[in-house]
């Protein structure tokens, strides 16, 4: 049995499903919605990749890498997906992410509630020690959404990845440590009461 396991997480407004192959046609309406895929610095599939993508998280599920869609619970659509990967099970720490949403569901409390649902049951259900998150570089949007978080700044990989284009990323790595998991959980929870106040 593996550490991590898939879940259904709720919330208010979402709800995360561990991903499978049906999601793949929802997942591929969601992609069309901002055409994320064409930001030449982030990790995200263009339609005709879905597939793909979406198999080889399922099969990666077996490994205790646990990715899941992201559902809205009051319209049942299917907006974006995130995962856990490399998870060091030993010492009990996951890395989270391949996350990304339809724009049309940015900036709306979306990401806010899918990482507190993600992070508590990760600190508070399988007592977590760390929970790392990774990121390009120029990926100013993702680092500045990390960071909201709580997540600390750990340090840059420099040269670490070769992107599809042929380009060289540095890899921004951040944190959340256990120690650290009550403040970061009352920030979002702030974050998610001035949402539903209509707050930015």
């Amino acid at each position: 049995m593996s550490w991590l396991e898939p879940v259904q997480l709720t919330g208010a407004a979402v709800t995360l499903i561990p991903l499978e192959i049906d999601h793949i046609e929802p997942l591929q309406a969601a992609v069309m919605d901002g055409e994320l895929w064409k930001l030449w610095y982030a990790n995200v599939p263009a339609c005709e990749q879905m597939e793909n993508y979406v198999a080889r998280a399922v099969e990666s599920a077996a490994q205790g890498n646990v990715a899941f869609a992201v559902r809205l619970n009051g319209t049942d659509r299917i907006v974006g997906t995130t995962r856990f990967y490399n998870v060091d099970e030993i010492n009990r720490r996951p890395m989270l992410g391949y996350t990304w949403y339809a724009k049309s569901v940015c900036k709306t409390g979306v990401n806010t509630e899918c990482k507190l649902l993600l992070l508590q049951h990760v600190f508070e259900e399988k007592h977590a020690i760390a929970v790392e998150f990774r990121t390009h570089y120029f990926n100013r949007v993702s680092r500045a959404a990390i960071e909201r978080l709580g997540a600390k700044q750990d340090g840059i990989l420099r040269s670490h990845q070769i992107m599809r284009d042929g380009s060289i990323r540095d890899t921004v790595v951040y944190s959340i440590l256990q120690h650290e998991w009550p403040a970061v959980k009352n920030n979002l929870t702030s974050k998610l009461l001035s949402y539903n106040r209509g707050g930015d």
